[in-house]
């Protein structure tokens, strides 16, 4: 399966040139020329990795990479006019995975891309298992178990425990929860949100009446616990 690739930079022209060069080398690149733009297509599609420019219309492409580090591990390649040392110092510190300088040889964007792939591959067997205590939360198998005995929940259930467990310590509102489930099937019915809740924790918690996974903050949302079996 081609690698799906999200590229965020406002030169249309650039943006268009690697677009065509990484498709006829097998990717599938989709390009946002704004951090807005990006910041939405990350929430509605799974991307394999992204190309980041630093200087964009909207934001700064460092603290752009600093906020989504805290809720997503995506492959990201900064691609910038800005060579200078301490920036591709401080482009690392936040969470980047290589930095390429304009103006750049395609090829070597393309070796780049395809080294950040590889290494995310390597780590994914692993890195697709969280582990919260006694729960584990296996993404690749969409399979929640605690004391390894495998847990009852729907697909959508899943969705909803993985967007919450996801962004640990960080707390949800069931706005920001319906957003984030765009696209997965809902249930026969419509429920809400906080049904649904209830249904997770009937299946994770040990007294569902007294929850220390999912935690609710009334009035706000709710949020998933890091630290759950002290």
């Amino acid at each position: 399966m081609a690698a799906r690739i999200l590229m965020i930079d406002d030169d249309a022209r650039l943006a268009g040139m690697v677009q065509d060069y990484l498709g006829g080398a097998g990717f599938r690149v989709t390009v946002a020329g704004t951090a807005g733009d990006g910041e939405m297509m990350l929430k509605r599609e799974a991307f394999d990795a992204l190309i980041l420019d630093l200087m964009l219309p909207d934001a700064d492409g460092l603290d752009f990479c600093r906020r989504l580090r805290q809720s997503s591990d995506v492959p990201i390649l900064m691609l910038t006019a800005r060579g200078e040392p301490m920036d591709r110092v401080v482009g690392l510190e936040l969470g980047a995975d290589d930095y390429l300088a304009k103006p750049f040889e395609p090829r070597e964007l393309q070796a780049r891309l395809r080294a950040i792939l590889r290494r995310k591959g390597a780590g994914a067997a692993a890195a697709d298992v969280m582990r919260f205590g006694r729960l584990e939360i296996d993404r690749g198998a969409r399979i929640v178990r605690l004391d390894g005995e495998e847990r009852p929940i729907t697909s959508y259930q899943f969705a909803l425990l993985l967007a919450l467990a996801e962004r640990a310590g960080r707390v949800l509102s069931r706005d920001a929860l319906m957003d984030l489930l765009k696209g997965e099937k809902l249930e026969a019915f419509d429920r809400s949100v906080d049904v649904h809740i209830s249904r997770i924790r009937a299946a994770i918690e040990d007294d569902p009446k007294k929850p220390r996974r999912i935690l609710t903050l009334r009035g706000t949302g709710y949020v998933f616990a890091k630290d759950q079996d002290r």
